[in-house]
């Protein structure tokens, strides 16, 4: 099979990252560079109904909806959330309509236009492609994200954290401007269909290309052949990678310090990727110089890097949480550890080991149990035959009304919450208190001295000339 697209992009990815740190601003900085620059397709609704509440500096995401093909939504939008000057620093943010799978259209369409809007400002200025990387986990939001997505034009659709074998049927349907339908998975019963529909807006859809994010050569040749579309490529993923990682294969096994063990089993051989005939970028400890030169040599079109961009300037992430952590790499006292029952989705999860954080036992046990945001709910039938939505990092009481099984509460984090505080987002609860930031990143945060010797801020400009050197 001859390479579909390795031509038309570039050896380096940025990595989508987290809520709002691979934003439109780091987005546009990498692809105006030359490198693909990704926007992150998680909670795009919420991030921007927060900065319209601060005031929309700069005035971007007010330019951005004002290009969206549907004014009325949105005047609608800025009606509902842009105040003026920014909100009161001592009041809460606006709610965000939870998106489930029965939501009315206007819900619906704020991540449509929110996905437009963070896809419309990475586009500006430049010609070259950006992409948007999704979690295949939050299969409620996939839909409405992707066609957001490519009514500004997006070049490449990233997803993973799940088996994205849908994804591509989807892009091809809604480029042919044909209504799509997206199946999500619900516990108890059989998958239940959302539909999508682009006649709602006027023009064709370019259709984007297709990465699928995997950590076996088994997925991949899967995808490959029984996706519903067509596949363009993969970012083939390793345990060190930041975010969510693939659970080891077979039973897990726990190290001393409750870290899940990885063996060779869970390490991808580049050969069987080359076999596919279908170009694949290497990811997961692949931020160092040097190492691009060393995926090429096994076969790989490139490499894609996430940690290293996250802690550069144009990332989203809270100056003040860059800073510490660029400090404490500098000095070499930082640490990453993958916390297995962390993240409700049931994947191992990355943590970043600072104080005031998460991360942190106390700050943990002393944040009262809230799901207000609700991306990682799971749909599942409740005790009255009706669909719920539910999360084990919510309140323990009330998962176990729907029928959650009590143990599945321990040891969860809202990494809702804890990944918008981490982007300076974090809600303001009633009793003063703002909810805590969570970190994640890939395992050697040290390396960040190859781009920060003196642990003073560096740019994405610098990340791509170390990795490109």
């Amino acid at each position: 099979m001859a390479l579909l697209i390795a031509p038309s992009l570039p050896s380096l990815i940025q990595g989508g990252m987290g809520v709002g740190v691979s934003g439109w601003v780091l987005a546009r900085a990498v692809s105006s560079l030359g490198q693909l620059g990704v926007v992150s397709g998680t909670a795009p609704d919420i991030v921007m109904a927060r900065q319209l509440q601060l005031g929309d500096p700069g005035g971007h995401w007010s330019r951005a909806l004002r290009a969206y093909p549907r004014p009325e939504t949105s005047q609608r939008i800025l009606d509902t959330f842009h105040i003026a000057g920014g909100k009161d620093p001592t009041a809460p943010f606006k709610p965000t309509p939870m998106l489930g799978p029965e939501s009315p259209w206007s819900v619906a369409e704020l991540t449509i236009a929110a996905t437009f809007a963070a896809v419309y400002l990475a586009k500006e200025g430049h010609s070259n492609p950006v992409g948007i990387n999704l979690l295949e986990k939050i299969q409620v939001a996939v839909p409405y994200v992707i066609l957001g997505a490519m009514l500004a034009g997006v070049d490449v659709v990233l997803a993973g954290a799940g088996i994205p074998r849908q994804i591509p049927g989807l892009l091809d349907a809604l480029a042919a401007g044909h209504p799509a339908e997206y199946r999500i998975d619900v516990t108890g019963s059989d998958a239940f269909p959302i539909r999508v529909d682009p006649s709602r807006f006027h023009g064709p859809l370019h259709r984007p290309q297709f990465l699928a994010i995997v950590s076996s050569h088994v997925l991949a040749e899967h995808l490959a052949r029984k996706a519903s579309g067509r596949v363009d490529g993969f970012i083939v993923e390793a345990p060190v990678a930041g975010g969510h990682n693939a659970p080891p294969r077979g039973p897990l096994q726990l190290d001393a310090s409750g870290q899940p063990i990885y063996g060779a089993r869970d390490t991808a051989d580049p050969t069987k990727f080359s076999q596919l005939g279908l170009p694949f970028w290497l990811a997961g400890g692949f931020g160092h110089p040097g190492k691009l030169r060393e995926a090429l040599a096994l076969g790989a079109h490139g490499i894609q890097v996430g940690t290293a961009f996250a802690f550069c300037q144009e990332s989203g992430l809270d100056p003040a949480l860059k800073s510490a952590i660029l400090h404490r790499a500098h000095l070499g006292r930082i640490g990453v550890t993958t916390q297995p029952f962390a993240s409700p989705t049931g994947f191992p999860f990355k943590i970043v080991q600072l104080e005031g954080t998460l991360a942190d036992p106390a700050v943990h046990l002393a944040r009262r149990r809230v799901c207000d945001i609700g991306l990682l709910r799971e749909v599942a039938v409740g005790p009255e035959g009706a669909l719920i939505l539910r999360c084990p990092s919510e309140p323990s009481d009330r998962w176990v009304a729907k029928d959650g099984l009590p143990d599945a509460c321990n040891g969860r984090l809202c990494l809702c919450n804890g990944l918008l505080a981490a982007i300076g987002l974090g809600q303001r609860r009633s009793d003063g208190s703002v909810e805590p930031p969570l970190l994640t990143a890939g395992d050697s945060l040290t390396s960040l001295r190859d781009f920060s010797p003196d642990g003073t801020p560096y740019t994405a400009a610098d990340v791509i000339r170390v990795l490109l050197a």
